[in-house]
């Protein structure tokens, strides 16, 4: 039961943001608000405010045109100050975190009579490292940095156009015309300039840093303590749900979290819980550390301790390095055809995870071994750490900060393979669900390397272990979390409970303003020649050259085979994606359609979500074919063969459901306000001669249907 405080505090809060900006309310959304109250004032805690019962996560799918994000932070916010809890609000995407910090939550705080404060938090490889950027400046052949990012073995040395960077950087921090955030750096900046001067969790030295009064990562991270909310993204959240919580932004159980495009988190936190390892960049990254030592040894001499450690790091380093070398010659021989490949980086996925007898016996070694190594390399960082906080250190503090990050980044390099290493050598157990287990070929350019990879097939499991249980309470909303009418696709990805509280909102708009059509003469989208065909042909007699257009197809081969059939007079109205970035690209569509003409923008899966051209930008969305996953990902592939193997239909459980969000969102490209109204032309006739084709069209919206 929601109290009477609570509610009254949500009531006169949305009243007040309605009245202030002359607004009606919308139906949507008051289900929405009253959605999230219903869950999150519920909420019971015990003697030390930790949250009691499992009736915590609200998962909302809300349509287009509900206003999402006001809902959710004026239901969030008021009952988030009553209990005494941080409200992080997570994205997927950086427009729409720009969109909530510059015009969301401004406007709301202006027009609600709501008082708080927020804040946008990043990781650290978003600020300047000072002590990175001294020591460049101080020593240029330093440029050779040990603790470059990984993979990344061989950078070049700082030449003059980056020295005059770094230069520039010193002088805007001392005039106080900048924070050491990379985001607010007056030009952009090549990823390699910036990877030098930034930093990561392993490599930085925390409180113990010579500059940490003046670093910008630790001011924007206090600052988190004196904020209501914070604004972050989904990758920050899992990162530091890794780092056990807490590390970066407020503790989960003091934290309500609101993940807006939430259908995205399950997706990133499967990247979170892989494990991947490059043979020839490993192997090169041992033999520099080999090289690195005595170095090391004459910096580090003075302690006692540390030369311990040091005098048996030569030989482990060596045993990992001839332990990687025996491997290429077994991996060539698994993933020999894949030199023949037309793929772009080809994959071999071992068939259920399983990898042969030889490969996991070499596992098994190379596990030991860099278990070893990180064991060893694990206690010289915590005693450089610990020598860090001594004020009598017999080693110089400058030596501990040089090399405090170099042993950080060893460790944490070690652990990774070590982790790699324990997926291949242990089987899963029987009846579990299997890990996938590929290798990908890479073209360097300057040698073809071999990536070693392993992970998860669903990340339910984690997310359940380390967010639903963990959090206070969470929040999660996007237009598209259900298919087919129900919510258990997204439940077995993201693990959400059970007993969670899943909801549907209406979107406000009409659907009826668009009209789905399936032309006559539409072929089938599984025989990809005829289809390719019958597209082209079409296209001159569907397209109106004088309005816009959006032509959504699954495959670059396709979409680029139609482009060539086009005739001319359409052919010259045509943006292809990717031949130029996805902003101009958009920008000069829009100038096309301001100056009166006519524009038809060609488009892949990325231009199918989060595309935003209302009115006359776009008045027809044309659809090549059913969005069908392509079935060459290794995880998906992994997933559908434990569900067949289990006596599921991986087909009708995943790529319908699957394909059925990846619709809605194509055709929701076209009404992104309610007085647009326009044209979706789907080209493939498996929707009407296919079982599974009235399930997909009946978890569309109410379009006026011509078919």
């Amino acid at each position: 039961m929601v109290s009477a405080e609570i509610k009254q505090a949500i009531q006169g809060a949305y009243s007040q943001f309605l009245k202030s900006r002359g607004l009606n309310a919308r139906y949507g959304q008051k289900l929405m608000i009253a959605e999230i109250a219903r869950t999150l004032a519920t909420l019971e805690f015990d003697e030390n405010q930790r949250r009691l019962g499992d009736r915590h996560v609200c998962v909302i799918e809300a349509g287009t045109g509900t206003g999402k994000t006001v809902a959710y932070l004026l239901a969030a916010i008021p009952i988030a100050q009553l209990l005494g809890k941080k409200l992080v609000v997570s994205t997927a995407t950086v427009a729409l975190q720009e969109q909530i910090i510059l015009k969301d939550l401004p406007e709301v705080k202006k027009h609600s009579g709501l008082e708080f404060s927020y804040t946008l938090a990043k990781g650290r490889g978003r600020y300047l490292c000072l002590t990175k950027l001294d020591r460049i400046l101080s020593d240029q052949q330093s440029a050779m940095d040990p603790t470059r990012a990984l993979y990344e073995d061989e950078m070049p040395s700082v030449d003059s156009s980056a020295m005059g960077v770094y230069e520039n950087m010193i002088n805007a921090l001392a005039a106080n015309d900048w924070d050491g955030d990379k985001d607010s750096w007056k030009d952009e900046l090549e990823d390699q300039i910036w990877s030098r001067v930034t930093t990561d969790h392993r490599q930085c030295t925390g409180r113990r840093c010579s500059n940490v009064t003046n670093c910008s990562f630790f001011k924007a991270r206090d600052s988190l303590s004196n904020v209501d909310l914070v604004v972050t993204n989904h990758d920050l959240v899992l990162a530091d749900l890794a780092l056990g919580g807490g590390a970066i932004l407020p503790p989960p159980h003091e934290t309500i979290y609101i993940f807006d495009e939430g259908h995205h988190l399950p997706d990133k936190a499967l990247g979170h819980f892989a494990h991947h390892l490059r043979v020839i960049s490993t192997t090169r990254w041992l033999d520099q550390s080999i090289k690195s030592v005595p170095t090391m040894k004459d910096d580090l001499v003075q302690s006692s301790t540390v030369s311990h450690h040091l005098e048996s790091l030569p030989k482990l380093l060596e045993t990992s390095k001839k332990e990687m070398e025996r491997l290429w010659p077994l991996l060539q021989s698994l993933a020999g055809d894949l030199a023949d490949s037309q793929e772009h980086s080809p994959r071999y996925r071992f068939p259920d995870g399983v990898v042969n007898d030889d490969l996991k016996a070499l596992a098994e070694e190379l596990r030991v071994s860099f278990s070893e190594l990180y064991t060893r390399l694990d206690k010289l960082r915590i005693e450089l750490e610990d020598l860090l906080e001594d004020k009598h250190s017999p080693i110089p503090k400058v030596d501990l900060e040089n090399w405090f990050p170099v042993i950080s980044t060893w460790s944490g390099r070690a652990e990774a393979c070590w982790q790699l290493w324990s997926s291949y050598a242990y089987p899963d157990a029987d009846g579990s669900m299997p890990k996938a287990r590929w290798l990908t070929l890479f073209d360097t350019g300057a040698y073809v390397d071999i990536e070693i990879c392993s992970s998860p097939i669903l990340a339910a499991n984690n997310l359940q272990a380390n967010l639903w249980q963990e959090c206070c309470a969470a929040v999660v909303t996007s237009a598209t979390l259900s298919a087919l009418g129900h919510f258990e696709r997204y439940r077995m990805r993201a693990g959400t409970p059970e007993n969670a509280n899943y909801a549907l909102v209406p979107s406000p708009f009409d659907f009826s303003r668009a009209e789905l059509r399936i032309p006559k003469g539409t072929a089938d989208a599984g025989k990809a020649q005829e289809h390719t065909l019958a597209i082209t042909r079409q296209m001159g007699e569907i397209i109106n050259a004088k309005e816009g257009s959006l032509v959504l197809f699954s495959s670059r081969r396709q979409m680029m085979d139609v482009f060539e059939g086009l005739p001319a007079r359409l052919k010259k109205l045509v943006l292809l994606q990717g031949d130029r970035s996805k902003q101009e690209t958009i920008r000069q569509h829009k100038l096309a359609i301001d100056d009166g003409k006519g524009s038809i923008l060609f488009g892949l899966a990325s231009f199918a979500e989060g595309l935003d051209l209302p009115g006359d930008y776009c008045r027809h969305v044309i659809i090549a074919k059913i969005p069908f996953s392509v079935p060459d990902d290794p995880v998906e592939a992994a997933l559908a063969e434990w569900v067949d193997h289990r006596g599921g239909n991986a087909f009708m459980e995943m790529s319908v459901p699957d394909a059925a969000i990846k619709l809605v969102q194509a055709c929701g490209r076209l009404l992104r306000n309610e007085k647009d109204s326009g044209v979706i032309t789907i080209l493939d006739n498996r929707l009407l001669q296919r079982r599974y084709g009235k399930a997909l069209l009946d978890s569309l919206p109410p379009y006026k249907r011509v078919y």
